[in-house]
């Protein structure tokens, strides 16, 4: 009894090694490692850079669990990544929130970032527009407008928040796992892109950022913004 409770100890200890990979990355690695298979076959060392192509491959596509802080009045961020805008911007035209400036915060993912998206707050999803682009580098201001991006419309608590997907440079394809109705929790996984990218979070007023241009965001995990009041402890949830 007491070598199996052990040995279940070990196997668990084992599997908490292990990050879990995104669905979405299973065939990538799976054509990543057929074509190590075959290269390696037509010449030996083609075998090894397959390898470490698909190797890279399993750690893009990773999707660890995280631990989301909880509160009606804060803003999570969507992606793992850099901040690399805190300002105000007018939001896109199809999500429908107006002409006015409001804060924008975006956090830009590079190619060794986990690229799964979560909610930046909870709520139902009003709306979902998707909008065909170019493929600039996500890092440029001018992406919010031109690359193709997939925009989210989120009813919460502090208002609507919108949260856009843009594809960057090497990004072409935007992946959304929600709908139109669903209701969402902070922190829950609603998409991701490939290979690359940047998200936008557009606050409704009354919001006051937390972070600064440079900072490192955790999706799931870093509170970008808040909405007034003192900070106080808070619950938090697993994903």
């Amino acid at each position: 009894m007491e070598a199996g409770r052990s040995m279940d100890s070990v196997l668990k200890s084992i599997r908490g090694s292990f990050v879990p990979i995104h669905r979405e990355g299973y065939p990538f690695i799976a054509i990543l490692a057929f074509a190590s298979l075959f290269l390696g076959w037509l010449w030996g060392p083609l075998f090894w850079i397959g390898l470490l192509l698909t190797a890279w491959c399993v750690y893009f596509f990773r999707d660890p669990p995280r631990v989301t802080p909880l509160g009606a009045d804060l803003v999570i961020s969507p992606a793992d990544g850099r901040v690399s805008s805190v300002a105000p911007a007018v939001p896109p035209p199809e999500l429908g929130l107006g002409a006015s400036p409001r804060m924008r915060i975006s956090v830009f993912m590079n190619v060794f970032n986990c690229h799964v998206n979560r909610a930046p707050v909870g709520g139902r999803v009003r709306k979902i527009a998707y909008k065909p682009g170019r493929f600039l580098n996500a890092e440029l201001d001018k992406a919010s407008e031109d690359n193709e991006r997939n925009g989210l419309l989120i009813e919460s608590a502090i208002g609507v928040v919108g949260v856009v997907q843009i594809a960057g440079l090497v990004a072409r394809r935007i992946v959304c796992f929600s709908r139109e109705g669903e209701e969402l929790a902070p922190g829950q996984r609603f998409g991701l892109i490939r290979f690359g990218s940047r998200l936008d979070v557009y606050l409704p007023e009354g919001a006051y950022p937390l972070v600064s241009e440079g900072q490192t965001a955790i999706a799931g995990e870093s509170v970008l913004a808040r909405f007034g009041g003192p900070a106080i402890d808070r619950a938090a949830r697993v994903d």
